[in-house]
């Protein structure tokens, strides 16, 4: 997967891993079996990020108790509408914005939704799938 057409770097994911967590598909499927009777509804909505072999879900969408953060939904699925990969969103929720006068998506998850908005859709991403 690519942002603005260049490769998404090791440093970049491990700089999400360290600051924001990126847990494992199977341990974010484990804990929510924990927390909920059936964690399939939510597991559906999880925003994935695909690196090498692994499938991981970045630490951004989730509440405390499992729940996933409403403005990360509305997001994200406006981000599958516009076609943009899931590493690149991951990647465009961590990087400072000018839309957002230069701070990052994921700072403003407790705001209004619609600066957000307005900056992911004049993001420019590689749109070349899911």
């Amino acid at each position: 997967m690519t942002l603005n057409r260049q490769p998404i770097s090791d440093q970049t994911w491990e700089g999400i891993r360290t600051e924001i967590t990126l847990p494992a598909l199977g341990q974010v499927r484990r804990r929510l079996s924990e927390l909920m009777e059936d964690p399939e509804p939510v597991m559906q909505q999880l925003v994935r990020v695909f690196i090498d072999d692994g499938t991981f879900c970045p630490g951004f969408q989730f509440l405390p108790g499992g729940q996933l953060r409403p403005p990360v939904l509305e997001l994200f699925q406006r981000a599958m509408e516009l076609q943009i990969p899931h590493n690149c969103f991951t990647v465009w929720m961590v990087t400072p914005s000018r839309e957002l006068a230069g701070a990052r998506p994921v700072d403003h998850l407790k705001g209004a939704p619609a600066p957000l908005l307005r900056a992911l859709e004049s993001h420019r991403c590689a749109r070349t799938g899911p």
